[in-house]
C-alpha cells in the first residue's frame, strides 16, 4: 500500500486545504487520474493519481487544512503489494487552476502535475511506497520525482499517440470555427454573435462515439452530472456547446465554478466565512499595492460613438465573424498604441533593486471577478498582435476565465492591466494597480447622454476612463498623455492611423 503526501509543489506551498475528493473509498484509480481538489494560498488545483490500485482509505476529509507533507490518500492493490510502475496514459489529465491577483512564477507546479508519468522502458522499477512526494530530492534516483513518476530527465523519451488522419481533420474543422458562450467580461453591447474557442477543441472519446466538446464545455459537463455521450451537439459539426449542456441539465444559466454559498438558517442575522485561499491573497495584494505605490487617478469622460459604429462595421467584415467584437478591443488596441507614445506606462518601480524595469513588451491583463475571488489573466505580446489577432486573443481569456481554470502561465507576468466596470452599469471608478505592475484602466459604462456637437445639444454614446498610476515614476505629465492619447482613439478611431 502507498501513500500519496500532499507535495510542495515548488513555489513555497506550506498548506492546503481539502475542497472535494474525486474518489471515494474502494474505488479502483489509475495513474493520472484526478483524485481530489486542493486550495491553495496560490490557487485550485487538481492533483493526479501518481499510483494505479484500489483506493483504500481517504486520510483527510474535506474542508481541512493540513501542512505539506500530509498524507491524504492510501491506496494499494488486494492482489499484490508490488508497486505499480508509471505507464504513458493515451489522454493524460492536466491540471486546471483558479489563479491569483498576484503574478507569480507557478506555471512549475503546473507542468509537474499534468505530465505524463511515463518512464522508458528499459528504467528500473521503484518502490512507490518509498516515495515522498513532498520531498522530491528524498527519493532514491537522487534526481527528484515528479507528482507523476520521473523527471523528464531521467524517463527517457517519449512519443504522444498518433490520431487517425479522419479524426485528425474532424478536429481541425472544429477548430476553424467555434462557439463559444462568451459573459460580460468583455462586453458593453447587447448584440450577439460567434466567438472563438478558448482552446482547440478536442473530440471525448465515450465508447465507440467520438464527441466534439471544448474544455470549458467538458468542465461544465463534469460539474453539472451531465452525460455528453447523450447530449445533442447544435454547435458547428455537432459540436456540444454549454447551452446544450446546460439544457440537458435542465437550466439555462448554472455557474458550476466557485464554492457553494453557505445556506442561511431561518432567523440567523449574520455569519462567518474564513479569509483563505484566493480571496485571501487577493486582499493581501491590494493592501500591499495600495499602500505601498502611491496611486494617482485621472478621469476622462469622451463620446464614443464613433467607437461604436466602428464595432459595427468591423462585426460585419468577413474576417471577423467568428470573433467576438466589443468595444474593449478598441479600448485595448487603443492602449497599445497610446504606449509607443508613453512607454514608462509599461515599466515597473522595482523598490528592492531601486531600480525602473522597463518593457518592451506588453501583456495586457484584463481583471475579471470570479467566486473565489480577484483574477487577472494577460494576453502576451499583446503589441504584437493584429487587431483580428487581438479579437481572438480576448475571447481566448474571457471563455477561460469563465471556466474558471485559468492556467497560471495565462496570469503570471503581465505589465498593464484594463478592468471593464463598465458590464456592471458603473460609470468609472479608482482602480487599484496590479501588483508588479504600473497603471490599471478602468472602462466605464457607455450610456447614451446629451452631448455638445457644435453648439448643438445631441444625444451620444458617452463613457469615462480613470487611469491610476504609479506616481513614484510616472508623473502627471506622462499620465495625462497617456490617457488622453486613449481617449482621442476611441472618439475617432481613425486616429490610430497617426501613430
Amino acid at each position: 500500500m502507498a501513500e500519496f503526501k500532499l507535495p510542495d509543489v515548488g513555489e513555497g506551498l506550506t498548506e492546503a486545504e481539502i475542497v472535494t475528493w474525486k474518489v471515494k473509498e474502494g474505488d479502483t484509480v489509475v495513474i493520472n487520474q484526478v483524485l481530489v481538489e486542493i486550495e491553495t494560498a496560490k490557487s485550485l488545483v487538481e492533483l493526479p493519481s501518481p499510483f494505479a490500485g484500489v483506493v483504500q482509505r481517504l486520510m483527510v476529509p474535506e474542508g481541512e487544512t493540513i501542512p505539506v507533507g500530509t498524507p491524504i490518500i492510501a491506496i494499494g492493490d488486494s492482489s499484490t503489494t508490488e508497486p505499480v510502475e508509471p505507464v504513458e496514459p493515451v489522454e493524460p489529465v492536466e491540471p486546471t487552476v483558479t489563479p491569483q491577483t498576484e503574478s507569480d512564477p507557478y506555471l512549475a507546479m503546473a507542468e509537474q502535475a499534468g505530465a505524463a508519468g511515463a518512464a522508458d522502458s528499459s528504467a528500473e522499477p521503484h518502490d512507490s511506497a518509498g516515495i515522498d512526494l513532498s520531498n522530491p530530492a528524498a527519493s532514491g534516483s537522487g534526481e527528484g520525482e515528479s507528482l507523476v513518476g520521473r523527471m523528464k530527465a531521467d524517463r527517457g523519451a517519449t512519443r504522444r499517440a498518433r490520431k487517425p488522419a479522419a479524426a485528425i481533420q474532424t478536429q481541425a474543422a472544429f477548430e476553424s470555427t467555434g462557439d463559444t458562450a462568451p459573459i460580460d467580461l468583455d462586453e458593453q453591447d447587447e448584440s450577439d454573435g460567434p466567438a472563438v474557442p478558448a482552446t482547440a477543441a478536442a473530440p471525448v472519446a465515450t465508447g465507440n462515439v467520438r464527441v466534439l466538446a471544448k474544455p470549458p464545455v467538458r468542465r461544465l459537463a463534469k460539474d453539472l452530472g451531465v452525460d455528453l455521450s447523450s447530449v445533442v451537439g447544435t454547435g458547428p459539426n455537432g459540436a456540444v456547446t454549454r447551452d446544450d449542456v446546460q439544457a440537458a441539465h435542465g437550466d439555462s444559466g448554472v455557474e458550476a465554478s466557485g464554492p457553494p454559498r453557505r445556506p442561511v438558517a431561518q432567523g440567523e442575522r449574520e455569519w462567518r466565512e474564513p479569509i483563505k485561499g484566493v480571496r485571501k491573497m487577493m486582499g493581501q495584494a491590494m493592501v500591499r499595492s495600495a499602500f505601498s505605490a502611491p496611486h494617482v487617478t485621472e478621469w476622462v469622460t469622451i463620446d464614443a460613438t464613433r467607437t461604436m459604429e466602428f464595432v459595427e462595421r468591423l462585426k460585419a467584415r468577413r474576417e471577423f465573424r467568428d470573433v467576438r467584437v466589443s468595444p474593449l478591443l478598441v479600448l485595448a488596441r487603443a492602449v497599445m498604441l497610446a504606449m509607443r507614445r508613453t512607454p514608462e506606462i509599461n515599466s515597473w518601480w522595482d523598490d528592492a533593486a531601486q531600480e525602473v524595469v522597463h518593457k518592451s513588451y506588453v501583456n495586457l491583463g484584463i481583471a475579471a471577478a470570479t467566486p473565489r475571488g480577484l483574477v487577472v489573466p494577460n494576453v502576451k505580446d499583446a503589441e504584437q498582435l493584429s487587431l483580428l489577432e487581438l479579437a481572438g486573443a480576448l475571447n481566448d481569456l474571457v471563455e477561460i476565465a469563465r471556466s474558471g481554470r485559468t492556467q497560471p502561465a495565462e496570469m503570471s507576468g503581465g505589465t498593464f492591466t484594463i478592468t471593464n466596470v463598465g458590464v456592471f452599469g458603473v460609470d468609472s471608478g479608482t482602480p487599484i494597480i496590479n501588483p508588479g505592475e504600473s497603471a490599471i484602466l478602468a472602462f466605464g459604462a457607455i450610456k447614451k447622454q446629451p452631448w455638445v456637437v457644435n453648439d448643438e445639444i445631441v444625444v451620444r454614446q458617452v463613457t469615462t476612463l480613470a487611469l491610476s498610476f504609479d506616481h513614484r515614476h510616472i508623473d502627471g505629465e506622462k499620465g495625462s498623455r497617456f490617457l488622453a492619447d486613449v481617449a482621442g482613439i476611441l472618439e475617432d478611431p481613425a486616429s490610430a492611423l497617426l501613430y
